[in-house]
């Protein structure tokens, strides 16, 4: 209940409740936009001044590298699922976006242990980065292979996508970036920095959070009528791959003895699914998919779930067990 009367969540149930009436409420793209990057740079920011405080540790390096290793995993045990429902292409496209990750859900994640008063790594904002790449560039691989596997199919239509390019945007991407530059200009500045950027990352913080989860509830209120018509694996997928994903990142962060604090966004990040960074790539890379698949899943039942049940069930979940 504390999480379901947090106003950045009842923002969000508003949204979509006014998406579901199909109110003419909406947020301006532009503004939208705005919103999402001052987000990631405030994140940045916040996670920059902590590794100044904090330094790059043991605890650290286990941390980012349990990251990469669950963006590796994830969309191939994701994929190895899906493919026994589910044609080569659909299963690469959805194993791509539950292997990426939400921005959006993992800052909501930051702000409830912020209010839980539960510490956490500012290095866990390096570890959301890191998460992006890995599924895109493993859902590219699989297409590639289906194509080659059937050449008389359609679906030689679109050429092979070559992997320097998806590389090339995947850590060029201007959030991404935008992210990872913010946190080195709070690691290099401090807490002089700090100080001075107070009143612009952490005082508007919340507020502007509540004004993005408002246009994130709309979004995925329209995103609810592309589940209609899909294979039921679809919809078990969207919502039990998201604990599942989660409990095996508690599971490693059990083995490695990691704090509290960042083993819950390591479970959030594993559930998470990408809504803007993945489908971005996959319109071109994989034109054999409808969208409406996998943005349907992610925004239209994954992203509801984790933002009103999930982060506090992982939570309780990872207090019950570490």
């Amino acid at each position: 209940m504390t999480n379901f009367l947090d106003p950045a969540i009842l923002f969000f149930i508003f949204g979509v409740f006014a998406g579901t009436v199909k109110s003419n409420l909406e947020i301006p793209q532009p503004i939208s936009r705005f919103l999402s990057l001052y987000l990631l740079m405030a994140l940045g920011l916040k996670g920059g001044f902590a590794l100044h405080k904090s330094g790059f540790t043991t605890e650290i390096g286990l941390s980012l590298g349990l990251a990469i290793l669950l963006a590796i995993v994830i969309p191939i045990i994701g994929y190895w699922i899906l493919r026994k429902k589910l044609n080569a292409f659909d299963s690469a496209a959805i194993a791509a976006t539950y292997g990426s990750v939400s921005a959006v859900t993992f800052i909501t994640a930051t702000q409830y242990l912020d209010h839980l008063n539960l510490a956490y790594g500012g290095h866990m904002a390096a570890a959301m980065a890191l998460m992006e790449s890995p599924a895109i560039i493993f859902a590219i691989i699989m297409a590639n292979k289906a194509r080659a596997a059937h050449p008389s199919s359609q679906s030689t239509q679109q050429p092979a996508t070559g992997l320097s390019k998806v590389l090339h945007e995947s850590f060029t991407d201007g959030a991404q970036l935008l992210l990872l530059g913010s946190m080195i200009v709070g690691l290099m500045s401090g807490d002089a920095g700090q100080k001075l950027m107070a009143p612009f990352s952490i005082d508007l913080f919340k507020g502007m959070l509540a004004f993005f989860l408002l246009d994130m509830g709309l979004m995925a209120a329209r995103n609810f009528s592309g589940l209609k018509g899909k294979p039921p694996i679809t919809l078990l997928y969207a919502i039990g791959s998201p604990l599942a994903h989660a409990l095996l990142a508690l599971v490693f962060c059990r083995l490695l003895g990691l704090p509290l604090g960042d083993t819950v966004l390591l479970m959030v990040l594993a559930s998470s699914a990408s809504y803007i960074a993945v489908p971005a790539v996959l319109r071109h890379a994989l034109p054999e998919v409808n969208p409406a698949l996998y943005m349907g899943m992610s925004l239209g039942l994954t992203f509801p779930f984790n933002i009103m049940i999930g982060i506090p069930l992982y939570t309780w979940i990872a207090k019950q067990l570490l």
